[in-house]
């Protein structure tokens, strides 16, 4: 399997190569040259697969140039060494049509986890085969999770240094105490001014900077990124969607080969294009349900067909998703355009001189046969963590009600039934403040900080405060550095002097 650039540059690259170069040379994401495709044979074998056999079966056809018992390694090493529970990703049933997909049970509880702590272990056998790589310096921005599953991933990681950005005014508190107060040798932590939009562009016209890289890699260092632009961040989130397919069908609610939905909260569009790989490769998907909070980009495009990034950028109770330009959707529109990476091109271009671009109405038209798409308002996720809570004594954070409240639109809109799953994309914990609000009122956090409030809701409700989030307040603070986004550039050379 070797992996090419949606923008056209003629050099194909193995898994391991993409995987440690992250972007393309002429700035596009990789692809797989071709995808593999699972029938019907392949999904029976697969759906009595636990987690960690299916992720290496099915990481198989993607990285061909890793052995069996090198994907076994990564694996075991991400999923099964204690920092998940024996079900990584368990299934909550809460009606027959509707389940909840948690992918916040890892070191960070956040759905990040299911992919940067198998990232490392991908680069670190990369590392050994490639002829092209000496050094890893990973670079990161953070919408707020990716860059503390990052951090605890890399962790002190052989031959690679770790540098997140994150916006100073654009994460949680929990998020923010999460990422600073992270130790390890090889790391450093910097707020930017601005958004996650400023910090991300920041990020990407660094890679894009080749004398810069020469520069580095002088020093032994080739720039990669653990954003989900990479694609060896992107392949492991393919492995959950299988798995709640087959979980479903092995407790009854689902025959094999019977078609399902996902509802999926997205900003960069990473998540939910592993749904859209899942379908490619085989998965009986009906319909993807994208949802968007009140940055609503995407959902306008995939609806429109025009991508209108020069709008006010908003704040929200559902940080994560808090962009206005989506990275991943690079990837899909090369996709369904039949691999025109002259037209790709041309997009992104447009997007970097206008803020937008547009597609054709058949182009449009092929995107909305897999997905639906609507946005979900503060107002709206308020009230669904509270009807969740109130219906099914459940708790979802702000970014997993966006997804449900969305897929109940869609349900209404097209009054399709069929099985669906929401995918839930971090610990209530992690965002109590707004989910205590919205189930017990204002009143119930007046004077009190996220720490006090962690404790209350866990007393309220009977949940336990996930390992991870347990005395975050009292480590100590280790990064304080803060910068614009024109130094940028500047701390990443001088942290890797």
């Amino acid at each position: 399997m070797m992996y090419k650039s949606t923008r056209g540059y003629p050099e194909k690259y193995s898994f391991s190569d993409a995987v440690l170069t992250g972007i393309a040379p002429d700035g596009g994401l990789f692809v797989p040259v071709e995808f593999p495709e699972f029938n019907s044979q392949d999904m029976d074998r697969l759906s009595k697969m636990n987690y960690c056999q299916l992720a290496s079966e099915i990481f198989s056809q993607f990285a061909d140039d890793f052995t069996k018992e090198e994907l076994e390694t990564c694996v075991k090493n991400a999923y099964a060494d204690g920092s998940f529970p024996e079900e990584p990703t368990p299934l909550s049933v809460l009606s027959n049509t509707l389940s909840i997909l948690e992918l916040w049970h890892g070191p960070t509880s956040a759905f990040k986890d299911m992919a940067l702590q198998i990232l490392p272990e991908f680069m670190s056998v990369a590392i050994k085969k490639s002829k092209k790589h000496n050094k890893i310096a990973i670079l990161t921005a953070t919408s707020g999770d990716t860059g503390k599953a990052a951090l605890a991933g890399f962790k002190d990681a052989e031959n690679v240094k770790i540098m997140v950005f994150y916006p100073a005014e654009g994460v949680s508190e929990m998020q923010k105490t999460q990422m600073i107060t992270q130790e390890g040798e090889n790391l450093s932590v910097i707020a930017v001014r601005g958004n996650f939009d400023d910090a991300q562009t920041g990020v990407k016209n660094i890679f894009g900077d080749k004398e810069f890289a020469e520069i580095l890699k002088k020093r032994g260092y080739t720039l990669s990124s653990a954003n989900s632009i990479n694609i060896g961040r992107l392949l492991p989130q393919v492995v959950y969607y299988y798995y709640a397919y087959f979980a479903l069908v092995r407790n009854g609610n689902l025959k094999l080969g019977d078609k399902i939905n996902f509802a999926v909260p997205t900003g960069n569009f990473g998540n939910i294009l592993a749904c859209y790989y899942a379908a490619k490769t085989g998965l009986p998907v009906n319909k993807i349900v994208c949802a968007t909070n009140d940055n609503n980009v995407v959902s306008d495009f995939l609806n429109t067909g025009i991508y209108n990034s020069k709008r006010p950028f908003i704040l929200t109770i559902s940080p994560a998703m808090d962009i206005l330009i989506s990275s991943n959707l690079e990837r899909l529109l090369y996709d369904v355009s039949g691999e025109n990476s002259e037209k790709v091109s041309g997009i992104q271009q447009d997007l970097k001189a206008n803020g937008v671009y547009s597609v054709d109405k058949e182009l449009s038209d092929t995107i909305s046969s897999y997905f639906w798409s609507s946005s979900s308002n503060q107002t709206e996720c308020r009230k669904t963590i509270q009807s969740i809570h109130r219906e099914f004594n459940y708790l979802v954070d702000p970014h997993t009600a966006v997804g449900i409240d969305v897929y109940d639109k869609y349900v209404i809109s097209a009054g399709d039934t069929t099985p669906a799953v929401a995918v839930s994309t971090a610990s209530p914990f992690k965002f109590n403040k707004t989910v205590a609000e919205s189930i017990f009122g204002e009143d119930s956090i007046k004077g009190k900080n996220e720490f006090d409030i962690l404790k209350e809701l866990s007393d309220k409700t009977g949940w336990d405060i996930p390992v991870p989030l347990r005395d975050l307040d009292k480590k100590p603070i280790l990064h304080k550095r803060i910068c614009n986004v024109a130094d940028m550039k500047n701390e990443v050379d001088n942290f890797l002097q």
